[in-house]
């Protein structure tokens, strides 16, 4: 049955998206965009046909409007070899397949295009997870799953390969955040409609006092001077390229002309058996 086994819940997913507030829940959209306009400056290279998938159009929409902005569903709206630009604008992290993402944006690019993908990792919400999970565990004994899991950089970055993509290279950066309460953080995520999507979400009432206990353990464990409540937002930023003849390509094993140790100019030793 569709929808069995699935980490995200789909439709609660485009529920939490339906309640987003565009003049509070961007800033990290707008942080994204920036970071993929120095980038492409880098590249120094002009793109025609351009595609953005995304959850979230607006802001994407208005940095690119030459773009085509098309929807993160599981099957994606792309035909093979149709772009040479294609940017997966922070929704990897709430996808059930994202090699399947990635891999559809690939046979999608034309030789030598551009794959950029950004996506939350697993620093994301560290200090909510945690405060809630010692809460939850203290008042009942057990554990719901509140904050949506994220992969780590080196666990995103193996999915390039997986995709074929070329010169694969993936990065992070991480924003600090700070709020005056739990109520604000959690204010913050609803506007960003990135509150819990998960199938194996509780559907029980929350425990009572369970919020308040998790703001107590969080103001002693991850505030600043000011007793703010610090959340990190890690953005991980993916890059490949579809393969074509004119990239650069590793030398193959013992082409050298020359030794490392020549290189160097250093004395070459054997080792010992």
């Amino acid at each position: 049955m569709a929808g069995q086994n699935q980490l995200i819940d789909r439709k609660a997913l485009l529920q939490n998206r339906a309640r987003r507030v565009t003049q509070q829940g961007t800033f990290l959209h707008d942080l994204a965009i920036a970071d993929v306009q120095d980038r492409l400056m880098m590249v120094n290279r002009s793109f025609k046909d351009i595609v953005i998938v995304t959850g979230w159009a607006d802001p994407w929409a208005t940095a690119f409007p030459e773009a085509r902005v098309i929807e993160d569903t599981d099957v994606l709206d792309l035909s093979v070899q149709s772009c040479d630009l294609i940017i997966h604008a922070l929704a990897l992290h709430c996808a059930n397949d994202p090699v399947g993402q990635i891999i559809q944006c690939a046979r999608s690019l034309r030789p030598d295009g551009l794959f950029i993908g950004i996506c939350f990792g697993g620093q994301t919400l560290q200090e909510l997870r945690s405060s809630l999970a010692t809460a939850e565990s203290q008042i009942t004994g057990g554990l719901s799953p509140r904050v949506l899991p994220m992969a780590d950089l080196q666990d995103l970055g193996a999915l390039l390969q997986r995709a074929n993509l070329a010169l694969p290279v993936a990065d992070s950066a991480a924003q600090t955040v700070a709020y005056p309460n739990l109520h604000a953080l959690m204010r913050d995520l609803r506007a960003m409609g990135e509150t819990n999507p998960m199938t194996d979400r509780s559907r029980r009432f929350t425990p009572r006092g369970l919020f308040q206990r998790a703001e107590s353990i969080y103001k002693t464990e991850f505030a600043n001077s000011d007793e703010q409540l610090l959340a990190t937002f890690e953005q991980i930023f993916l890059t490949g390229w579809a393969p074509d003849e004119s990239q650069q390509k590793p030398l193959r094993p013992g082409s050298a002309k020359m030794r490392l140790a020549d290189a160097l100019g250093v004395a070459e030793h054997n080792l010992k058996d």
